[in-house]
């Protein structure tokens, strides 16, 4: 399974594009998440909110590794497609899911549980404002 169809890249490097204009103010978009990826014989998981318009190999969004401390910044899709694990997996596209709130939502639920966990569905689009971590390499 290819983890971004066309219409996940172009929404993510649609968003990566409006993100770029407002980087670093008060600005920013505080965008739901476009996809979820997540391994199959493990508890990693990542929500992409964006892709970086200048490097659309890197896409920033919520990672969880599962050792219990999700953060919010970049990973490299080309990482996350060529990696292959126990039995052989991938990395995999979760098709059933929709994200329920915006991405500090998500944040503010991982910092709280020590994981990324699913929102109530629904969920309140208010919340407070986050600082993004600087765009620097994985």
């Amino acid at each position: 399974m290819k983890l971004l169809t066309k219409a996940l890249f172009e929404t993510l490097l649609a968003n990566g594009q409006r993100q770029e204009a407002v980087r670093g103010t008060e600005a920013e978009v505080d965008f739901a998440p476009v996809l979820k990826l997540f391994y199959p014989a493990g508890a990693a998981t990542w929500l992409l909110t964006e892709l970086d318009p200048e490097d659309p190999d890197i896409a920033w969004g919520l990672c969880d590794l599962g050792m219990g401390c999700a953060e919010f910044g970049t990973v490299r899709l080309s990482e996350l497609a060529s990696f292959r694990g126990r039995f052989g997996l991938g990395i995999e596209r979760d098709r059933h899911w929709t994200a329920q709130g915006p991405i500090s939502a998500y944040i503010a639920a991982a910092d709280e549980a020590g994981r990324i966990v699913d929102l109530p569905r629904h969920a309140a689009t208010s919340q407070p404002h986050f600082q993004r971590a600087s765009s620097g390499q994985p």
